[in-house]
């Protein structure tokens, strides 16, 4: 096990920045997400970790030691892709013994090592079957297993859930999470999924169009997002953001102003705290909750109510925010004023 730190790096393409002036560094045994949309340069930064892509500028450590010029088989790192890239003739055992042989490692220590992968990530009934004869989550958990037999300094996870279905995904990674506690092995994961990112990591790092945005807990970037990119997203529905001369009692026009969804009240008479009127279009009952869309003047917004509360489509009414649910951001600069 080993801690990473960026300093200062950067990749270009051709004239093209696609990762610029990245800081960050990932504590041994920490589990942190690089989550943003699509590309915002987080796989890029993840392959120039993992020594497949050259770095233009900046360097990368693995524990103390420089690894820019490292061939990625030197840097003592184990990568798992979207794709299982499984070799469909072998059984299990030999595709999760194949990279332990082709390093010389000892017969012994690879029976010792696919053994105990095996029993981790419940295989081993399965390890004589063929690729074929598994289920995507039994392939996904193959694959995670080739990394583990390799007893990296760190894992390296690119999206590797990202094939399969809604179902399986929840459950995987929570392996996923109960594996890297168990072994307590550095692990930086890229998402695009931010319910993955906030569920899975120690931490967060936030990317838009190459540059960091924000690194924290979950619960840092979700109560305290240090720009409106953040706020938006972060979250499941997504925070609301109106300009705050819409709001009463927000602020000036010059200001944006931002609110969860759970954070919407029924006003219910009450003149205290930031409020707004607005019609109610659409509810969603969503068994242990109200998912209720409603427009304030030209813009769609969102609340979230228990299942007593009684919304009718169609009503207009008025609504208010707690005042220290309230965020507000620069309307110009798009960065956090308070929150």
């Amino acid at each position: 096990m080993a801690s990473v730190t960026f300093e200062d790096v950067s990749k270009r393409f051709d004239a093209n920045p696609v990762v610029s002036d990245f800081s960050l560094e990932v504590a041994n045994g920490e589990f942190l997400v690089l989550v943003g949309p699509s590309g915002c340069g987080k796989s890029t930064a993840l392959r120039m970790l993992a020594g497949l892509e050259d770095v233009t500028s900046g360097r990368i450590l693995i524990g103390d030691r420089v690894v820019n010029n490292l061939a990625p088989g030197a840097r003592d790192l184990a990568m798992v892709f979207q794709s299982y890239a499984l070799y469909p003739h072998m059984t299990v055992y030999d595709n999760l013994a194949f990279g332990l042989r082709n390093t010389r490692v000892a017969k012994a220590e690879i029976e010792r090592r696919v053994t105990n992968a095996a029993e981790v990530l419940d295989l081993s009934e399965l390890i004589k079957r063929k690729p074929k004869q598994l289920s995507g989550g039994q392939r996904q958990r193959v694959a995670l297993g080739r990394a583990i037999v390799r007893e990296p300094a760190a894992f390296l996870m690119d999206e590797p859930l990202s094939n399969l279905d809604a179902a399986l995904r929840v459950h995987t990674r929570a392996e996923i999470l109960k594996l890297q506690r168990r072994l307590s092995t550095t692990t930086i994961y890229v998402t695009h999924d931010q319910v993955e990112a906030m569920t899975m990591g120690d931490r967060i790092a936030a990317m838009k169009l190459g540059v960091l945005q924000q690194v924290g807990t979950p619960e840092e970037l979700y109560t305290r997002p240090k720009n409106v990119f953040v706020a938006g997203f972060i979250g499941s529905p997504s925070m609301n953001l109106v300009p705050a001369g819409l709001i009463e009692g927000a602020g000036s026009s010059g200001m944006l102003a931002g609110f969860r969804p759970e954070h919407v009240d029924p006003a219910n008479g009450r003149a205290d705290g930031p409020r707004f009127d607005a019609v109610i279009e659409v509810v969603e009952f969503l068994g242990d909750e109200q998912l209720v869309h409603l427009r304030l003047r030209d813009t769609p917004l969102l609340a979230k109510f228990d299942i007593e509360q009684r919304v009718t489509p169609g009503e207009q009414s008025t609504f208010r925010i707690p005042p220290d649910k309230l965020h507000l951001f620069d309307a110009e600069t798009e960065e956090a004023l308070r929150a």
